[in-house]
């Protein structure tokens, strides 16, 4: 059994910074790709971040380059992501996936999602 669990979300003011983490479970952490995505009410989900299985290859989508940064403790199996400079069009579920092949992550078609975790940013 599969387990991805999102944690650090929550309400935070423009400009703040939040950290989420991915914590896994049930499979061997180190032999997976992992992402990080969003969804905005009314809106598609977004793929945000990718990291390779030992964690040497990250890409980001461009709207959130220099702002994000996604990184991973394969001795703890937990993915994170650092948000910096937050703006309320940040507002969103975030989710973490994982897959073997970070390919399929980049083209935002992981084979597993965690729950999400809410972030809102409003003064």
């Amino acid at each position: 059994q599969v387990e991805l669990v999102e944690s650090g979300g929550g309400l935070v003011q423009p400009g703040g910074s939040l950290r989420l983490s991915c914590a896994a479970a049930g499979r061997t952490f180190s032999n997976y790709a992992m992402g990080w995505f969003r969804q905005s009410p009314g809106k598609e989900r977004e793929f945000l971040a990718a990291i390779n299985a030992d964690g040497s290859t990250v890409n980001y989508a461009d709207s959130v380059k220099g702002r994000f940064t996604i990184s991973r403790d394969n001795a703890k199996n937990t993915l994170y992501l650092q948000i910096d400079y937050l703006k309320p069009e940040d507002t969103a579920i975030y989710y973490c996936a994982r897959d073997v092949i970070l390919r399929d992550i980049l083209r935002s078609n992981p084979n597993y999602w965690g729950q999400g975790t809410q972030v809102t940013v409003s003064s």
